[in-house]
């Protein structure tokens, strides 16, 4: 197997083109003023008021870039990119349109043995697990690494937990290709390491009783079915656990995970705490939205809209954010507003897409908050906002 030639793809001359295009694709004139004044819009009778932190964060762009810059490189050569770069529906159709093409996040042997070793590689923002990586490079093709810089220090933290034979306990959704990355890195150099996937409180709450009061390892283990490492016993591995997240899961859910993991290791373990390790993994761009949304919902709202990807787990927790305090819209983008009448957005509960009718008020005066993952490009809010305030003209002259 030959080693790929290191390429440098982010000279001046391919990131001003790449600049251009990605301005073209993603760019708001309209919400670029909108923040500059503060994120409200008076339109007659209709206020929008968006969030002081919404949109793509710098991890997010840092990956389209890459992409792009790849795709202009690289011409001449099959491109490949691992799963979705980011998600977002509309950004993957348009790294589609550049002529990548998607392999599946969680590659077969046989997607895998397709590849040749003059094909580029795309690793998206999430990054990928060790062993999809090992494959890829086991083919000698060029990889474009674009992975976040918060997910690769939740990997050094885990890879610590490992090195200590400390277990990791990550807070995240099994199947999101993030938490898989993280989990194949908390196997360890040696892969002696292991891991266990908790999803919300009441997953955390079994581990914690199992601790402290002990139980079946069988039924244990048939819980927690595909969410440990091989080889996991309960007995064994829950003795010393570090406590890791995925990096856009909801700041106050891993923080109560983490005080009831910890309270549990002290009843277990007589008062010490010296059997627990914590680092905040919550990457700072999600904390900044969770934290705009809430400064947000302290404003006279009438109705939220959060525009993202639906498999995007950041803008799923605003929407937990949102749905607690007034009606709150999940959409991809302004194409799900069919009417002042109906509006079709995600019920992250029944997990479909549902539709929902009467969902724009016809009062004189209506407030509409509005914000956006860490995922979701300006152009579709613009979008977003531009059809309410139609939709808004077209009642008020009825």
């Amino acid at each position: 197997m030959s080693t790929p030639t290191r390429v440098n793809i982010r000279t001046p001359e391919v990131m001003a083109q790449v600049q251009a295009q990605v301005e073209t694709h993603y760019r708001s004139e309209l919400v670029d003023k909108l923040r500059a004044q503060g994120g409200v819009l008076q339109a007659g009778n209709t206020t929008i008021r968006l969030a002081k932190e919404f949109g793509f964060c710098y991890g997010v762009e840092r990956a389209i870039d890459l992409a792009y810059a790849a795709g202009k490189v690289f011409k001449d050569r099959r491109i490949f990119l691992l799963g979705e770069i980011i998600h977002n529906p509309d950004v993957n159709a348009q790294i589609e349109a550049l002529g990548i093409h998607s392999l599946a996040a969680h590659p077969s042997d046989a997607d895998l043995d397709n590849l040749q070793a003059e094909d580029v590689v795309i690793v998206p923002a999430f990054g990928a697990e060790v062993a999809v990586i090992n494959a890829v490079k086991a083919h000698g093709c060029q990889i474009i690494d674009t992975t976040c810089g918060d997910v690769m220090s939740v990997w050094k933290r885990v890879r610590q937990y490992a090195t200590e034979r400390v277990t990791s306990i990550i807070h995240g959704k099994a199947s999101h290709e993030e938490t898989r990355a993280t989990a194949s890195r908390a196997l360890g150099q040696d892969g002696q390491g292991h891991y266990l996937i908790v999803f919300n409180l009441e997953d955390a709450q079994a581990v914690s009783d199992f601790m402290v009061h002990g139980g079946d390892p069988s039924e244990f283990l048939a819980r927690f079915h595909g969410t440990t490492s091989p080889g996991f016993d309960p007995l064994l591995h829950l003795q010393r656990i570090g406590v890791a997240n995925q990096t856009t899961m909801l700041r106050s859910e891993t923080e109560a995970i983490q005080n009831l993991l910890r309270e549990g290791v002290a009843k277990r373990d007589a008062g010490s705490t010296a059997n627990f390790r914590y680092f905040d993994t919550i990457c700072g761009a999600t904390q900044d939205r969770q934290d705009a949304l809430f400064q947000l919902l302290n404003e006279s709202l009438d109705l939220l809209l959060v525009v993202g990807g639906y498999n995007s787990s950041n803008t799923t927790h605003l929407v937990e954010i949102g749905e607690q305090k007034l009606p709150t819209y999940f959409i991809r983008n302004a194409d799900c507003i069919d009417s002042a009448d109906s509006i079709r957005h995600f019920d992250i509960h029944a997990k479909k897409e549902i539709t929902s009718r009467e969902w724009l008020p016809a009062r004189a005066h209506l407030t509409v908050g509005i914000t956006a993952g860490a995922s979701c490009p300006n152009n579709l809010i613009e979008e977003t906002i531009q059809k309410i305030l139609l939709l808004r003209d077209a009642r008020m002259e009825d």
